[in-house]
């Protein structure tokens, strides 16, 4: 009986510390964001070009849309774990994940829409070439966090122990919401600075 205790002690502490790393990785993250954003802030300011001079495409509109329907899809997905609901969750992980997919591709149609349009990663406008570094990065964490999204589709195909599945959602929850709320900031700060 005292073994079980301690393993339950030992497995909430482990837990506890894997959430505070990703809040941590968070932080670290938005840190960059917002260095990136001062460095842009600064540059423009410098006089050396006169801002990014481009219209947004239209496409950033579609893939917002997408990120914000599918933070709704995996506030489904984690409502159904909680209730122990396994084809409910699968079906919302799966929608998440295609939303995620979907975004994933609006991004890189609007890579192709601003090269048609002349804009490029290098060229002789370095505020131009900003908006491919905050949606190429942002892009790479969307990558990580359609990973997370399918262990967590494959733990519940496993039919892995529910506190564990429980676990598992709550992290991939977290991080999905903080990758909506970043690509919000970085469309409205492209947005604000175009």
């Amino acid at each position: 009986m005292e073994a079980n205790n301690l393993k339950q002690i030992e497995l909430q502490q482990v837990r506890k510390a894997k959430k505070f790393n990703l809040w941590l990785g968070m932080i670290g993250m938005f840190m960059m964001f917002a260095a990136l954003s001062s460095g842009f802030i600064v540059y423009t300011a410098s006089g050396v070009d006169k801002g990014i001079k481009t219209i947004l495409p239209q496409t950033f509109i579609y893939s917002t849309l997408a990120i914000v329907l599918s933070s709704l899809t995996i506030t489904l997905a984690h409502k159904a774990a909680k209730q122990d609901n396994a084809a409910k969750q699968k079906l919302w992980l799966i929608i998440t994940i295609v939303l995620g997919i979907i975004f994933f591709g609006f991004q890189v149609d609007s890579w192709n829409v601003m090269t048609e349009q002349g804009v490029f990663f290098i060229n002789n406008n370095a505020s131009q070439s900003f908006i491919y570094v905050f949606t190429g990065l942002h892009l790479a964490h969307i990558v990580v966090g359609l990973f997370v999204l399918l262990r967590v589709y494959l733990g519940v195909v496993k039919q892995i122990p529910q506190d564990n599945n429980v676990f598992r959602m709550d992290l991939a929850t977290i991080f999905w919401h903080f990758l909506d709320l970043l690509w919000i900031y970085i469309y409205v700060f492209l947005l604000l600075n175009q």
